[in-house]
């Protein structure tokens, strides 16, 4: 038995051996052409997406050098003269600076909070529908919204909050109580914008957490059956664990991304009556670099933004991938 174990040990050995081998003696150059001639096809399905990525997403990153400059326009960017950390300084010194931190970390947070259950519990109440039409028909309905361009979502708030002839200004009438300008009251800003939100990307968000829900196994809702679990055992024991690992990837790529918010959206809602609490880290990098051509200033701030971003994304990574072995990386 020793001298079959080693004989298969050997054949093992041999067999790795022999794979390494092509690229030992041809070097890697080698293994690359042999490996693209005989999967050709796959190779050029990367390349398109591949380049899409090097071309707009990566090399303009190196223009990110442009916040650490002076930027003259007759000069360019690389021959710009070098300022070090000057406009990050004007920025954190800036007394706008914590009242735009302030705004966009509550818009995001209220967000987060309030619109990342929401989906999943769309998508387990969907799970548990059985008459087929009814589940296509609300599946359409709280799908369809994601369709509408921010331009029409954004006119169709405001026809529907108009202080005079607004649908609900006007039921309000109804039942004797007064107009009210919302979005002219700085505090109801935030409330407008998470809600109209949730209203039109629930749906779309769902339909990720029905895909995972497809994925459990059967037999466990056959089991639970047997044993006479109800339905809300079934979601609490079955369901919430099978999705468990989306969600918290799902909820990963919503920490990392707590900082950029939609500025469509909170720029065509803006106005001067509740710019206090709608003035965010987009709407400032936006006037600050296009009305102002403060370009250098604009990319500082946006930088900024970026790295809050990333820290809170490898952040929260490292949390979940301790406490439930499921991370990005």
């Amino acid at each position: 038995m020793r001298n079959l174990g080693g004989s298969i040990l050997e054949k093992g050995i041999e067999i790795e051996r022999s794979r390494v081998a092509p690229i030992e003696r041809g070097g890697f150059l080698t293994a690359a052409t042999k490996s693209f001639r005989k999967h050709w096809q796959l190779y050029l399905i990367v390349i398109p997406p591949a380049l899409f990525f090097l071309i707009f997403k990566y090399y303009p990153m190196l223009n990110a050098v442009l916040a650490f400059k002076d930027y003259n326009v007759t000069k360019g960017i690389w021959g710009s003269p070098w300022v070090g950390f000057k406009h990050f300084k004007l920025f954190f010194d800036n007394p706008i600076f914590w009242t735009l931190i302030k705004n966009t970390l509550l818009i995001s947070g209220y967000l987060l909070i309030v619109g990342f259950p929401i989906p999943i519990l769309l998508a387990l109440a969907l799970n548990e529908i059985r008459n087929g039409k009814f589940k296509r028909f609300v599946q359409l309905v709280s799908f369809a919204p994601y369709f509408i361009s921010t331009v029409v979502m954004v006119s169709i708030i405001m026809l529907f909050l108009a202080p005079r002839l607004g649908f609900v200004n006007v039921a309000m009438n109804h039942f004797g109580m007064g107009s009210i300008n919302f979005l002219g009251e700085p505090g109801m800003f935030r409330s407008i914008y998470v809600w109209s939100d949730i209203w039109q990307t629930a749906g779309y968000s769902a339909v990720i957490f029905l895909a995972a829900l497809a994925g459990v196994d059967p037999s466990l809702y056959e089991a639970a059956k047997v044993d006479g679990a109800s339905r809300f055992q079934k979601i609490r024991h079955i369901d919430l664990p099978g999705i468990m690992p989306t969600i918290t990837i799902v909820f990963i790529l919503n920490v990392g991304s707590v900082m950029s918010l939609g500025f469509e959206k909170i720029y065509l809602l803006q106005n001067p009556l509740n710019k206090i609490n709608s003035e965010v880290i987009a709407t400032y990098v936006y006037q600050i670099g296009l009305l102002n051509a403060n370009y250098s200033f604009a990319t500082a701030v946006g930088l900024f933004n970026s790295v809050i971003n990333l820290i809170l994304l490898v952040g929260v990574n490292m949390v979940a991938k301790r406490l439930s072995n499921t991370s990005i990386w």
